[in-house]
């Protein structure tokens, strides 16, 4: 008994991030926090592009070019 308390502090963490994550797929939570992870994406790579660009021009241009 003993040693299945040590492996359960030992493994805390673990033990709870699957907990969790079996919720999670169990209520299909995920596909909303995929659709929000997208949109955060989305909005920093907007945000890279319109603040870089004449950076991000040039290498579409190559990467093109390249075809």
């Amino acid at each position: 008994m003993e040693s299945l308390k040590n492996f359960i502090i030992k493994y805390r963490g673990a033990i709870i991030g699957i907990i969790i994550a079996i919720l999670v797929l169990c209520t299909k939570i995920y596909e909303l926090i995929l659709a929000i992870v997208l949109l955060f994406i989305g909005a920093i790579v907007g945000n890279y592009v319109q603040q870089n660009k004449y950076d991000v021009k040039e290498k579409l241009k190559n990467f093109i070019d390249r075809l």
